[in-house]
């Protein structure tokens, strides 16, 4: 009924590995053996990859029991702004999916996007945001697309626009991108 410890690690190419470590750490963390566990499930991309795991279940699912184990249920609408992907979720009041719809074909509006524009425009990844909060007249960012919103973003820096500006620009064309995915679902 409550959560005991976390542990985060890069993926990387090997899921199972991951897996596996990061067992491993939460068990040494909490001074237990492997026997104690009675139960292992694996989510996200690699879950088909932990083969010691009891069960996989997909990220979807886990976002929204997860959303409603720790708000609530007035919770409805989840979204999920993945490094591959972004997601809308419709949740139930027991934390069930309802519906959800996924950007999977294009990068435009997840962290891989985020990051294809923080190395286009120099900045470290994590700076980010405090940037884009010292804008005072964001840049238009038409493209949905990664390549053509990099070739925007680099023709906005030969014309002389400042960064903050470019940065802000983004976040509102990510905005805007996830606003109208979530909008075909049924909001609440």
């Amino acid at each position: 009924g409550r959560l005991l410890g976390s542990h985060l690690i890069l993926t990387g190419c090997n899921a199972g590995k991951a897996g596996r470590a990061v067992v491993e750490a939460l068990l040494a963390a909490q001074r237990l053996q492997a026997d104690r566990i009675d139960r292992i499930v694996a989510t996200g991309y690699g879950r088909n990859s932990v083969d010691f795991a009891d069960k996989a279940i997909t990220e979807i699912a886990c976002h929204a029991r997860g959303a409603n184990y720790m708000y609530g249920p007035s919770v409805r609408t989840v979204l999920d702004m993945g490094g591959q992907d972004c997601k809308a979720i419709s949740v139930s009041s027991s934390g069930k999916v309802l519906d959800f719809i996924m950007n999977d074909k294009c990068a435009a509006g997840t962290g891989r996007f985020l990051e294809v524009m923080a190395r286009a425009l120099e900045v470290d990844l994590d700076g980010f945001g405090a940037l884009s909060l010292e804008a005072r007249n964001p840049a238009a960012i038409s493209s949905l697309c990664t390549v053509f919103a990099e070739s925007e973003v680099i023709s906005l820096i030969a014309k002389g626009a400042r960064r903050a500006n470019i940065i802000a620009g983004i976040h509102a064309s990510i905005g805007a991108r996830v606003v109208a995915m979530a909008n075909r679902l049924k909001l609440q």
